[in-house]
């Protein structure tokens, strides 16, 4: 059986982070499906999905950790080319765009601290689409 849904989530940009957890698991409420994997895509290139642990110094470590890896005011042949914003498509690009997640008994089978979360790149808030795919019995 396969159970999809899309979630609309309004970001601010600039390394917003956001907790997809409960959302993921209504979803998998929703499709009844008791044992499988649930994916958990963004189809955006500034965007991803990763899972980690989500309170405040963690995320501010994550952000801080992102502005060495791909800092907002490098060079970039993209903001030449197109739009300011090709840090956010590098960052995005590190990550990816997705996490699979086994079910087990209708429950995600995070680990204790895990969480499932959207990092928003971009410079500018939007609103992003997460493809949520349940594969299962």
């Amino acid at each position: 059986m396969v159970y999809s849904k899309v979630l609309k989530q309004k970001t601010r940009g600039d390394t917003d982070i956001i907790n997809l957890t409960e959302q993921v698991a209504v979803v998998i409420r929703e499709s009844k499906i008791k044992n499988g994997i649930v994916v958990v895509y963004v189809q955006h290139t500034t965007a991803a999905v990763t899972t980690s642990e989500y309170e405040p110094a963690t995320l501010q470590d994550l952000k801080a950790a992102f502005e060495k890896l791909a800092p907002e005011d490098a060079d970039y042949q993209h903001n030449h080319e197109y739009d300011d914003n090709g840090h956010s498509h590098i960052r995005a690009s590190l990550l990816g765009s997705s996490v699979s997640v086994p079910i087990e008994n209708g429950e995600l089978t995070l680990g204790k601290w895990q969480q499932i979360v959207l990092l928003d790149f971009d410079n500018t808030p939007r609103t992003r689409e997460v493809r949520i795919q349940i594969i299962g019995e």
